[in-house]
């Protein structure tokens, strides 16, 4: 089991965890610190639920996973969990299937945590979605700047890029960012 917030999560076989328990509660606060008082909150490529789950103990999620083992599992712990506003999670292939600007109503604040491919397909539908805040974690420097372009070409403006590096001995780095718009 691992605990995510509130939560206790029993993740399935092969399921995403950040590398450091460090790590990933240094992304956590700079997630938290992105969203800021958000009340209704899009978490894309969820996970288990690092951020949803830490999330909904202030506002209402959308989780969006492609891997319907993962949404299991973080359905079950938000149901276990005491406190947490409501938690929708939905099992959706992101790269095949972005989420479109109008499923979006009422979301202040989007979480996006792609695999190391990036998302560039979500991010141009995100792009068109105009939600003010966008907090993006990568583990890919590269793609996260190819997507982060896209945003920006869009409108959205980069306040701020927190590096955080977690993987020991090795050239890689995670980071956080806080993109808005006017």
């Amino acid at each position: 089991m691992q605990r995510m917030g509130r939560a206790l999560v029993a993740p399935p076989p092969g399921a995403f965890l950040q590398a450091t328990e460090a790590g990933e509660t240094a992304l956590l606060h700079a997630v938290r610190q992105a969203v800021g008082p958000a009340k209704k909150i899009a978490d894309l490529f969820s996970g288990v639920g690092t951020f949803a789950l830490p999330l909904a103990e202030q506002a209402e999620i959308l989780a969006f996973e492609g891997e319907a083992a993962m949404v299991a599992a973080l359905d079950r712990a938000a149901r276990q969990a005491e406190g947490l506003r409501r938690i929708t999670a939905t099992s959706r292939d992101l790269f095949r299937r972005p989420l479109q600007p109008d499923e979006l109503p009422g979301v202040e604040a989007i979480v996006i945590d792609p695999p190391r491919a990036g998302a560039e397909a979500q991010t141009r539908a995100l792009a068109a979605a105009r939600v003010p805040v966008i907090a993006a974690v990568s583990c890919n420097p590269a793609t996260f700047a190819r997507d982060a372009r896209i945003l920006v070409e869009a409108g959205y403006r980069i306040d701020w890029v927190q590096p955080v590096d977690q993987f020991r001995w090795s050239s890689h780095v995670e980071l956080a960012a806080r993109l808005s718009r006017s």
